[in-house]
């Protein structure tokens, strides 16, 4: 398997002092997903302080997590981090990971009959509170011109989605990867709408202001190695396919289907994903879901850019 090669040292040297080296930096993911193409790339050798990792089913969690000082930093989507941010929880994004947005999708039983999103008027579709299959839903009751009441919205944690919709609970389910590829592969479902035209469906490397003052060069460290990772993992999508599926115990063909749709690459905090996250406010304000005007520039800190614009040879 071909790796990421990394002189002994390469970072530490140049970044960390004795001192520094016997810190810990504690990382929120969300079903293997940073830690997984890390640890398949190689770039974890010879990190100059401790990381550890901490799992978490989805994005609502995590941030719960981030805001009780339980982790320092994590990987969120735009939609749930706008939810913490309104709710006045102690975060920033550091970092953009962009994706195709095949992969975010309201999906239906290999039976069903529902062909398309007019098909769900009036029935129950299954996501969680705030999360990123909620911004999905309403961004197509937008652009349908349809309210909030033309479908049945029942809010749910992933894994009591999947269980509501298997037992047919629920006729439709908006979620996000893998959770759609693993519907796909393992179940024949069906995605009826993708998120591709609706959303910008970014998510965010996030974390706490304390982390951002305090671990700079931890945080700055861990973006390099990150960025490398997902630039390594463009051309080497069966190697962290077969890492991630070890990992989280699922088939290699769920990860390996998800990542040749999805072209996960790092990017930094700029104009772009500054306005792509306002429009994600916005929606969210229209809609009720937050009562607090916020700015996008008051959330993002672009303090990481040029490391990650390093990193990617921008």
């Amino acid at each position: 398997m071909k790796r990421l090669a990394f002189a002994a040292g390469l970072f530490a040297a140049a970044f960390f002092t004795a001192a520094q080296a016997e810190t810990t930096l504690i990382v929120g993911d969300q079903k293997g997903n940073s830690r997984a193409v890390m640890e398949a790339s190689g770039v974890l050798k010879d990190v100059p302080y401790k990381i550890e990792w901490k799992e978490f089913p989805a994005a609502a969690p995590l941030l719960e997590a981030l805001g009780a000082g339980a982790i320092e930093t994590g990987l969120v989507g735009d939609a749930p981090f706008t939810f913490a941010a309104a709710a006045n929880v102690p975060v920033k994004a550091i970092g953009a990971i962009k994706q195709t947005q095949d992969g975010l999708a309201i999906v239906v039983p290999k039976d069903s009959a529902i062909k398309s999103f007019d098909d769900l008027k009036g029935k129950k579709i299954a996501t969680g509170r705030g999360s990123i299959g909620h911004q999905l839903i309403l961004a197509a009751l937008e652009k349908k011109g349809w309210s909030q009441n033309d479908v049945q919205i029942v809010f749910l944690a992933p894994s009591d989605a999947k269980v509501a919709y298997t037992r047919g609970s629920v006729d439709a389910w908006s979620t996000w990867e893998p959770y759609v590829s693993q519907e796909e592969v393992l179940f024949q479902s069906k995605r009826i709408l993708t998120a591709e035209g609706l959303s910008a469906g970014l998510s965010l490397q996030v974390a706490t202001p304390d982390a951002i003052k305090n671990k700079r060069a931890e945080l700055e460290d861990y973006l390099r190695r990150l960025t490398a990772a997902r630039a390594w993992a463009l051309s080497n999508q069966q190697s962290y396919a077969d890492t991630w599926g070890k990992l989280m115990r699922i088939p290699t063909e769920v990860p390996l289907a998800w990542l040749q749709r999805a072209k996960i690459k790092i990017a930094p905090i700029d104009d772009d994903v500054v306005a792509d996250e306002q429009k994600t406010i916005d929606l969210y304000e229209r809609n009720g879901l937050i009562k607090q005007k916020l700015d996008a520039n008051t959330i993002m800190d672009r303090s990481f850019n040029g490391v990650i614009e390093k990193a990617a040879g921008l």
